[in-house]
This record gives C-alpha cells, structure tokens and sequence, in this order.
C-alpha cells in the first residue's frame, strides 16, 4: 500500500479508541479507519503510512455488517457526534466490553475480575449537558448551530432531531438559531478570529427538570439584543423550567468553551439536580457526569468498590461539585476533595451545607500541589481525573500514603490503562474492573476499577 492508493477492505474488528481494523482485499495488511464497525465492506482512501501501518478514511460502505440497522437519528454520519446508533444496543454493549477488556488484559499484572459494562438506563434523551457550536454548514454557507461534521473542524451540522438529548434542547437550539440567523450579527469564524457568536450551552436537571441556558460569545457587539432572545426563550413550551438564561464572554482563539466573564439575562446562574437522595447546585462550567441516571449506577458501583468506610478518612481527588464526596460522607468518618475548579469547589461547600454533611471539606487546586498541604493521611482513595488521567508525579504521590484500597473511575480507558501500570508498579494490584455506558450511541464508556494494596 502506499499514500493516496483506494483499497477495499473488510472490517475485522474496532479497538479502543474508534479504531476500525480493515483486513485490505488481495493483501495480508490492514489499514486503520475511524467509525467503523466489524463485518463492514469498506472502500477507503490511504492517507497516511508511518512506521508501516497504514491509516484511511472511509469513502463509502460497499456491503454493511450483518449486524447494522437503522440509525434513530436523521443526522447520523454526517453529525460527528455519535458512532454507533446504526448498531442494537446489545451490541454496542458487547463491543465496549470487547474493547476495554483488550486493554486490560494487556495492561493488568495477574488474575483480576472483569464485571463487563453495564447498560445505561436510558438509551435516548440521557445527555444533562450539551455543548452546541455555531458556524457554517459549509464553506460561506448559511449559519448552522449544532455538531461538527464527521472529520471536519470547519463545518457545523444543525441537529434539531438529535436524539441523545430530549424535546426542551432541540427547542432551545431551534429557537436559538432563528434568533441569531434574525439578528443578523455573525458567527464566530474560527481561521479570522473574528465574528460574535460561537456556542449554546444548554443543561437540564433529569431530577428536577431545571434547564440552565447560556449563550457563549464574543465581547463587543452593542447591538446584541439579550431581551429578545430571552423573550423567544421564556415563549417556548418546554416540559422542564427555565432556572437561567445567562451570556458569557469568551475572546479566547481556542476553540473551547471558556468563562471570560458571564452575566445573567434571567433568573439565576445555576440550577439543581439530585443523585441518590442527596442534592447537588450546579453553575455554568462545574463538573457534572452527563448522565444523571447512569452516574447514579456508577457511584453505587464506586461505593461498593471502596468498600468498608466506617471510622475512615477518605481523599476524593477530582472532586467537581463533591457529588462522589457527599456519596461516600455519610458513612465514613471524614472526606477530603481537591479539585482545580474553583467555581466547582464553591458548589462543592455549598452542596454540603445544602445536604447537611458536616464531614466535607474541599480544596482548590492541582492536586499534584494541594495534596501536600491537606496535613492529614487518609484511609482510603477515590480517583475521577479529567480525560488525560492523573500526573505522574501526582501518582507518585498519592502512592506514598500506601492506602488500603484505591478506587479509580475514568472515562478515557486509554488514560486509565497508562495510570494502571504505574499504581502496580508501586504496589498496587488490580481486584476487580468493569464499565458503566454513559454515553449510548458513541463510543466513549466509563470504568471503574478497585486495587488493593500488596502486603510486602
């Protein structure tokens, strides 16, 4: 093979992440793909050879796998925002647990149980949070809000049918593209670095039905007419209820969401949501797991994992807004949490109060350089790092205190699979390990393991 050549391929298998394995017609070399699923026939375009593996993309399915059916979603395949909707539930299930298995077994030292991943309660409609982006649908074409297209930066999908969310968000998003497209203010270009609008952050409470709305854009533009759009919001008919429509500022070139500032329109900055009978106040920016019913899976699945916690002092390092913290409060002696947020550690303290722990205390900060300064050892340690997983050096230290019992929660098992091989290098074994699907249709899990201290 070499770069620019259009092979057909059959799909073997897909490892994590997103990396479909094609078996290349005529040659005994395969070639990598995203977005592919196991029996497909593919045509598809080398673009890269390094090291001898060859990576493509897909230029059409020629035969589908004789598992595929029908996405529910009218935007799948060209929205980049999910992966496996044309897969039954069932087997996207098996597939993540295929994938997160391999990494295991080639990353856990010794006999370890894997539990699998358990289903999400909800398949459709469990996103509590969803970042939109506004630009074009093509090149100087008219202004979409929605998804990045599959394999651009540029292009912008409108996805008022998205299924992974519920009825209130496709009305916000609607409602809040006629009102840019109406204003006749400009989208953000991301090459200039100039124009006014560049996000919608919409987030609904499962529990209490409360919906926070924010509109990210640049500073400038006098013209914004901030009562209209809250006019066209508060019109809707909505099953949830409107807590906070807010703007915030973002000049930064990052394409990232950003809080340079933020002011309200209506109501309040924040909003509640509730996780096994304790109560939670979240903002704009802090921490929260997208699914509120299968993150309630997977802090009992934490809570059991940790284990015995009478009498003990527990670390929750990564806190957010404490909702592992306060889980685990009341039947232990004390919880620590360190979290850099600081808007998520403000939430955090009043979280406590509001549910009435006395317990609790939350640091900001990294916890690479907090963790030398809570003055205490504690009995117990519960993991929930960010994407890239924790600093090694953090590690180090977090491996020092020697103990009992780590429980570590990710949502990149890639990360987790990196971070393990350090804690058994430092003592630790791996006891048991298993996932929790927060995310149906895409191919991101979340995962959970339990280790144990080695007795030398």
């Amino acid at each position: 093979m070499k770069k620019g050549q259009i092979v057909e391929g059959f799909v073997t298998k897909v490892e994590f992440p997103n990396k479909g394995i094609a078996l290349v017609e005529g040659e005994d070399k395969c070639v990598v793909v995203k977005n592919a699923i196991p029996g497909q026939k593919l045509r598809i375009a080398v673009n890269k050879i390094r090291k001898g593996k060859a990576e493509g993309r897909i230029l059409s399915v020629e035969e589908p796998a004789s598992m595929e059916i029908p996405s529910p979603c009218p935007h799948f395949g060209g929205c980049g925002g999910c992966t496996y909707q044309n897969l039954p539930y069932e087997q996207q299930l098996q597939m993540k647990s295929e994938q997160v298995k391999a990494l295991m077994d080639e990353t856990v030292n010794g006999s370890y149980v894997w539990e699998g991943i358990q289903p999400s309660p909800v398949k459709t409609a469990y996103r509590n949070k969803m970042e939109f982006s506004f630009g074009d649908e093509y090149k100087d074409g008219p202004m979409a809000l929605g998804m990045h297209k599959r394999g651009s930066f540029h292009d912008i999908v409108s996805v008022p049918e998205c299924q992974i969310v519920d009825e209130d968000y496709r009305k916000i998003l609607t409602c809040t593209l006629d009102y840019a497209k109406k204003s006749g203010l400009p989208y953000y270009h991301r090459m200039k670095h100039t124009g006014f609008f560049r996000h919608l952050l919409v987030r609904k409470a499962v529990k209490t039905g409360e919906i926070l709305i924010d509109l990210i854009t640049t500073s400038g533009y006098e013209e914004f007419d901030g009562a209209g759009w809250v006019n066209a919001l508060t019109a809707l008919k909505l099953d949830g209820t409107i807590a906070g429509i807010l703007r915030t500022r973002n000049d930064s070139v990052a394409d990232v969401v950003k809080d340079e500032g933020t002011e309200v329109l209506y109501g309040k900055s924040y909003f509640y949501e509730e996780l096994l009978g304790l109560k939670f106040k979240i903002t704009p920016f802090s921490f929260f797991q997208t699914n509120s019913l299968g993150a309630e899976i997977l802090y009992e699945k934490a809570r059991e994992y940790i284990g015995d916690t009478k009498d003990k002092v527990i670390f929750d390092l990564y806190s957010g807004t404490g909702t592992i913290a306060q889980i685990l409060a009341p039947v232990a002696k004390k919880v620590t949490g360190v979290e850099i947020v600081e808007e998520a550690v403000e939430a955090a303290r009043e979280n406590a109060k509001l549910n009435g722990l006395d317990n609790c205390s939350f640091w900001a900060g990294d916890v690479l350089k907090v963790i030398d300064e809570l003055g205490e050892v504690p009995d117990l340690i519960m993991l929930d790092p960010p994407r890239d997983g924790v600093h090694p050096k953090a590690l180090e230290k977090i491996t020092n205190f020697g103990v009992e019992r780590i429980v570590y929660i990710a949502c990149k098992p890639t990360s987790l699979a990196r971070d393990l091989e350090m804690l058994q290098g430092r003592g630790y074994r791996v006891e048991r390990a298993g996932g929790i699907d927060l995310f149906p249709g895409t191919y991101h899990v979340e995962c959970v393991v339990l280790m144990s201290r080695v007795e030398k």
